[in-house]
């Protein structure tokens, strides 16, 4: 009887993917099948193919000897590139009866690289979703998974099978796979579900927080229905953070913006940011870059000339609005302790134009002084509305997570 422990390896390095136990075979058999195994290894696959017919036209082959041809016959036929004969050796194996679990996930997934191969992609989809389902969970399948799904045009299954892939992940308390959101962002994108692929666009920033997915969902959110013009400022303030604000252009008007909102320390900072990055202060415009500084430092210093006063006026008003304004300002200049005071005075007092704002401007107050992230995300968090200002507020939320 003829031991196969070399056979195994053989097998392995064919491209079989199946871990094969030492067995007993007739000479007849095994003699034969060893001589493929050398001569799979020296890479001489079509010789391999004839050895492996010598052993299966032996009569009264056992189920473990005709188990063992069609493996070696499926290797050697797919290194001969005979996939059609690799498909028929690799499916008689699966349906043998013999296999473990393991052993039919790895050779599931054989056939499903084999069928792609064959360009049969019906066959090739069917035998990587059982593949998966018997627990095979590959990159490769995978990404063969999502090819084969692209290809047949079918956005809805890799949606759910993507969705399913990152539910799953975050029930276990794991990270999902950056493969997986990006392959669900891209077909909800397919199938017009633009509340979803915001949803997936925020999931790929909190977990992966990468530059260019800020660039996409910031540049998504201003075209979403219903987002209020007003907080303009707010997205390239964003932007800005972020490392997604490089034009020259994009630094005027930040600039502008928060010098419109009343936030000359803000703007005086964007300001020289731009200059320090050579945005700002060359080309044709330099002068008007310059004036630009100018007119933000000399309004910074009046507003500071002011603030006594301001603030005594703001405290003394009926509503709350003016002491949030002057809050986020102060945070702004620097003072952000300061701020999230006269923020939180001011949401306590009441009569607020826009509440929700407010909630906005004491959770960026709150990320300003770096001691409170935690308090600054349950506030941020907490941002209610359907103009834009709960999506901004989640948007801050896991900016704050990442600093």
């Amino acid at each position: 009887m003829t031991s196969l422990r070399v056979l195994s390896a053989a097998l392995l390095t064919a491209g079989c993917m199946l871990s094969v136990q030492a067995q007993s075979l007739r000479p007849e058999v095994g003699k034969p099948l060893q001589q493929a195994s050398d001569l799979l290894r020296a890479g001489k696959a079509k010789e391999a193919l004839a050895k492996v017919h010598e052993a299966d036209s032996v009569g009264g082959k056992n189920p473990s000897e005709q188990l063992m041809i069609d493996r070696m016959r499926g290797s050697a036929a797919q290194r001969a590139g005979d996939n059609g004969t690799a498909a028929r050796s690799f499916e008689s194996a699966f349906n043998s009866g013999k296999l473990s679990g393991p052993e039919q996930a790895q050779m599931a997934e054989s056939l499903a690289f084999t069928y792609s191969q064959l360009h049969d992609n019906g066959k090739a989809l069917q035998w990587a979703q059982k593949a998966q389902s018997l627990g095979a969970g590959s990159a490769q399948l995978k990404q063969l998974i999502a090819y084969l799904q692209g290809a047949s045009g079918d956005y809805s299954a890799i949606a759910r099978e993507a969705a399913g892939a990152v539910s799953g992940a975050e029930q276990a308390g794991r990270r999902p796979d950056e493969g997986d959101l990006l392959r669900l962002a891209d077909a909800q994108q397919r199938t017009n579900n633009a509340a979803g692929q915001s949803a997936t666009l925020e999931k790929l920033l909190a977990y992966y927080g990468k530059r260019e997915y800020w660039s996409a969902a910031l540049g998504r959110l201003p075209r979403k229905p219903g987002f209020s013009d007003r907080f303009a400022l707010d997205v390239m303030r964003l932007k800005f953070a972020t490392g997604n604000l490089n034009k020259t252009e994009e630094y005027m008007e930040l600039a502008q913006l928060a010098l419109q909102a009343g936030s000359p320390s803000e703007a005086r900072q964007i300001v020289e940011k731009g200059f320090a990055s050579g945005a700002l202060g060359t080309g044709a415009e330099s002068d008007r870059h310059k004036r630009l500084r100018d007119l933000a430092l000399k309004q910074e210093e009046a507003a500071k000339a002011t603030l006594a006063k301001d603030t005594a006026e703001a405290t003394a008003a009926k509503d709350g609005n003016a002491l949030i304004l002057l809050g986020a300002n102060l945070a702004n200049q620097g003072q952000a302790e300061k701020g999230v005071a006269l923020i939180e005075q001011g949401i306590s007092k009441g009569s607020l134009k826009r509440a929700e704002d407010a909630k906005l401007r004491l959770g960026r107050a709150l990320m300003q002084t770096g001691k409170n992230k935690a308090k600054a995300q349950q506030v941020l968090r907490s941002v209610q509305g359907t103009d834009g200002a709960a999506d901004l507020g989640r948007m801050w939320a896991i900016l704050a997570g990442q600093q």
